[in-house]
């Protein structure tokens, strides 16, 4: 038994007074994160953190109860919504109409897990994974992140000096930080620039006067269900085809994180359970809160963080964690607080965070030591890139007639097919270490050791 299998070990003998704390500590560490896809999307907090705990236990069930990881909101997403939300105010529709339409999206994408992971068993991961190497995952990534830049600068606007008091700490925390500060920087960030804010009155907390203490974490209006009372077909099939591309990443950021977890206690998840199961368990997490209006889950690496810092591995602390963010969702005057958070502390965060998506994208291609001397990668980056970013930029997407194109899926389906075709394939999945494990979206990679 090696050194940190006997960590495990040792983990079971704590009292339930210490595994309750740590269990508490893996809550704040996915915190910061999980709630501020809500708060950027306008998606429900009380249903974010509700599966987020469920997606977790899902996940646990279906991996033999061995992994220890949290699933909390993706990030990588967020373009996604934001183009449906885009293409449904084309069409008159809301922002909260449009979304259950991107949930249905997401749900799609939920799918492509499960084929993936049917392919894995199938025809193992070295066979499955030269259709999705670097030279296209990374463009994406960085392509979800410069996409959604423009939005992070219209909420700063509102306020610069509450934005770059967000920026600040987030930067000191990550920087400077020990410990739990260096793990939770983008909560911190926000506390500290949303407490700044109400001080000088910037906030409105009338709504929180009047939220419940106990409700219902959802609302029927608000899932994917509603839609099909009187479905808009048309962007129904647009939301899966702007979502599903998107899927590509969130994949490799899965086995990423995989290999990271696996390298952190020291046992070989990639083979018991295996990546198929934790593939099903991701994919299904995220199919269950799309439905009922949440966001996507993936595995967290801030948890990760927590882990290495604890060295206790028992995955029945991440348990103990997702069982208090289901009960914390149950309280709707903690998600009226969230939403009464000032723009300007959105955007301080939204910055970094966006930025920080572009760069795992760049990460991804530098660790894997991708050669752009060749053609065959210049021209496959330089068509996803421009793709992206241009569509989005000037006309929106693609109207196709019977349904529109975001750039980013016109980008992915463009990367994927170009290097299908193209000669030259020289990626193999396993030969790099480091590079597989170079698309986590997280703000503190540096604790993966």
């Amino acid at each position: 038994m090696t050194q940190k299998q006997q960590a495990i070990y040792d983990a079971r003998t704590l009292g339930k007074g210490k595994m309750l704390t740590l269990g508490l500590q893996h809550m704040f560490a996915m915190f910061g994160a999980t709630v501020l896809v809500p708060v950027i999307t306008g998606l429900s907090m009380s249903a974010t953190l509700l599966f987020a705990g469920l997606g977790t236990l899902i996940f646990h069930f279906l991996t033999k109860l061995k992994v220890p990881a949290f699933l909390g909101s993706s990030f990588a997403f967020l373009g996604g919504y934001a183009a449906v939300v885009a293409m449904g105010a084309d069409q008159g529709l809301s922002q909260v109409e449009s979304l259950p339409y991107a949930c249905i999206g997401v749900f799609a994408a939920g799918l492509i897990y499960f084929i993936l992971a049917g392919l894995f068993a199938a025809f193992g991961a070295k066979k499955v994974m030269r259709f999705f190497p670097p030279i296209v995952t990374g463009p994406i990534i960085i392509a979800i992140g410069l996409t959604l830049s423009g939005s992070a600068i219209n909420n700063c606007n509102q306020n610069w000096w509450i934005a770059l008091l967000a920026i600040a700490i987030i930067i000191v925390c990550n920087i400077w930080g020990k410990g739990m500060i260096r793990i939770i920087p983008i909560l911190l960030g926000v506390l500290g620039s949303y407490i700044v804010a109400a001080c000088f009155g910037l906030c409105d907390f009338g709504a929180v006067k009047e939220a419940a203490w106990v409700g219902v974490p959802f609302h029927w209006d608000n899932t994917a269900f509603h839609v099909f009372e009187n479905p808009n077909w048309g962007l129904v099939v647009s939301a899966i085809i702007a979502i599903v591309p998107i899927s590509l990443a969130t994949m490799m950021e899965h086995i990423g994180d995989m290999c990271a977890i696996s390298s952190t206690t020291g046992i070989n998840y990639l083979e018991d359970p295996g990546l198929h199961r934790t593939l099903m368990g991701d994919g299904l997490a995220t199919m269950l809160a799309s439905l009922f209006g949440a966001p996507a889950n993936t595995t967290y690496g801030e948890n990760t963080g927590v882990l290495n810092l604890t060295k206790v591995y028992d995955p029945r602390v991440i348990r103990i964690a997702a069982v208090f963010a289901i009960i914390l969702s149950f309280c709707p005057k903690f998600s009226a607080l969230i939403a009464c958070m000032p723009a300007a502390t959105i955007g301080g965060v939204s910055l970094v965070l966006y930025g920080m998506i572009s760069a795992v994208g760049v990460r991804n291609i530098v660790e894997n030591q991708v050669d752009f001397t060749k053609s065959r990668n210049v021209i496959i980056a330089a068509l996803i890139l421009v793709l992206a970013i241009g569509i989005s930029y000037s006309i929106g997407a693609i109207d196709l007639g019977f349904t529109k194109l975001s750039g980013l899926a016109v980008a992915a389906l463009v990367g994927v097919i170009m290097n299908a075709i193209l000669p030259g394939k020289d990626y193999e999945f396993g030969a790099n270490a480091q590079g597989d494990k170079a698309v986590d979206f997280e703000i503190n990679p540096s604790l993966r050791k």
